[in-house]
């Protein structure tokens, strides 16, 4: 597979954070969101994404707010969030803090009363009857026809419009495959000489890697469900991953993440879908060969299923119980060599003893290596390994103290896990 576009440089080393706005706080605005930043930027976020930030439409509307993923104007602010000048503001406090600043983009459809049903019935496909439709039944919105060149300009200058007018870092394109690639391959020649921009396609379409720089790991967040109810082994986790190493294109890469708005809403929280296991797997999103994802609330850790419709907002503490967790993370993603050198650093397997339950893994570039060892068992487990090259001195990444490995052994409690980097 051919790729035109070139990657941005900080892609390989940014974790992405999901910003649900409109229950991130009591306003569950744009202004009430910015007071977190600073927080955000200490835990070391380098890339924020705002679900769609566009006004709703009011026909067909689900519950009291409505869904964010049915707009009735691509070139306007929910009011429901504040004013353009509002999210103007934020992007530039969020690049103040070294941070960088992605919105959802929704191109299959837009809502029932968008504007173009007004100004541009032609851009919408029809059925039979003249009326307008969605191919999913989602009753809502109404997909966009994109046999209409006008059309499709309209939609790349809608683009464009956010990217001068609020200096955004990129797209997260919605259902990215129920739109035609050649689309994406005119809006990204069209939109990336105005400058660099990260495109993150909601696909797991590999053939949309020609345009987009990442894609979902939908597949392994299901295997992992599967494999946590013990409806599979690890040695399917193993041979999924080797598929996603051997098909995910040069200078591309697999979104990893225990949760996001879908999951959260709609299927349960990280700890409903994986239990105690749940740390575990975050630990795998950010050391594996991907980009980690952490949605709202995740570091609180949030243990409720937010509404989708309706306000219902993150009840934040002032503890909160997962930000160190995640800073080392982060930090361990965004500093150590072998994960900066992305595919020329590509993970290795590293036997054990316990191959039916753990899962380790080697990262090495130049003299720096990162060990990865993962108990995917509720017991605990002393940890062998059959080669003498683990062993020596560690420090551990999430909790920062040494350990030497001796006799290449570690004793990891139940979902136990360690990131060893020297």
């Amino acid at each position: 597979m051919a790729r035109k576009f070139p990657a941005v440089p900080w892609m390989q080393s940014a974790t992405l954070y999901e910003v649900n706005v409109r229950q991130y706080t009591p306003e569950g605005s744009f202004n009430a969101f910015a007071s977190h930043l600073p927080r955000l930027a200490d835990m070391g976020v380098q890339m924020l994404w705002f679900m769609p930030i566009t006004p709703i439409s009011l026909t067909g509307r689900k519950g009291s707010l409505g869904s964010y993923y049915a707009c009735s104007d691509y070139v306007s602010v929910n009011p429901e969030f504040g004013n353009l000048d509002d999210f103007r503001n934020l992007v530039h406090q969020a690049h103040s803090l070294g941070m960088k600043v992605i919105i959802d983009w929704v191109a299959n459809h837009t809502g029932t009363d968008h504007v173009w049903t007004q100004t541009h019935p032609q851009f919408y496909k029809k059925n039979a009857a003249g009326e307008f439709y969605d191919t999913h039944g989602w009753d809502d919105v109404i997909d966009l026809n994109y046999y209409d060149q006008p059309m499709r300009r309209k939609m790349i200058e809608a683009m464009k419009f956010w990217i001068d007018e609020c200096d955004i870092d990129g797209f997260r394109c919605d259902m990215a495959h129920l739109v035609p690639r050649d689309f994406w391959q005119q809006a990204r020649t069209a939109l990336d000489p105005l400058k660099p921009l990260f495109w993150l396609a909601e696909t797991e379409d590999l053939h949309y890697l020609d345009v987009f720089d990442s894609c979902y790991a939908w597949r392994w967040m299901h295997a992992t469900e599967k494999y946590f109810r013990r409806e599979t082994d690890l040695r399917s986790l193993v041979q999924l991953l080797s598929t996603y190493e051997k098909d995910f294109p040069e200078g591309t890469l697999p979104l990893f993440f225990t949760s996001n708005h879908d999951e959260n809403s709609w299927n349960g929280t990280e700890f409903e879908k994986y239990g105690d296991a749940a740390r575990l797997l975050a630990v795998f999103s950010f050391t594996w060969h991907g980009m980690p994802l952490i949605y709202s609330g995740q570091e609180l850790p949030n243990h409720k299923r937010l509404k989708f419709f309706d306000k219902d907002e993150i009840e934040w503490t002032d503890q909160l119980e997962l930000h160190e967790f995640f800073r080392s993370l982060i930090r361990l993603h965004a500093t150590h060599p072998a994960i900066l050198a992305g595919a020329a650093a590509r993970p290795q397997w590293a036997a054990t003893d316990k191959n039916e339950a753990v899962l380790a893994f080697t990262r090495t570039h130049q003299n720096s290596e990162l060990l990865v060892i993962l108990n995917c068992s509720s017991s605990s487990l002393v940890v062998q390994f059959p080669s003498p090259a683990v062993n020596g001195a560690y420090t551990d990444a999430i909790s920062g103290n040494s350990i030497e490995l001796h006799s290449s052994a570690i004793e990891l409690p139940p979902y136990g896990y360690f990131a060893g980097i020297r």
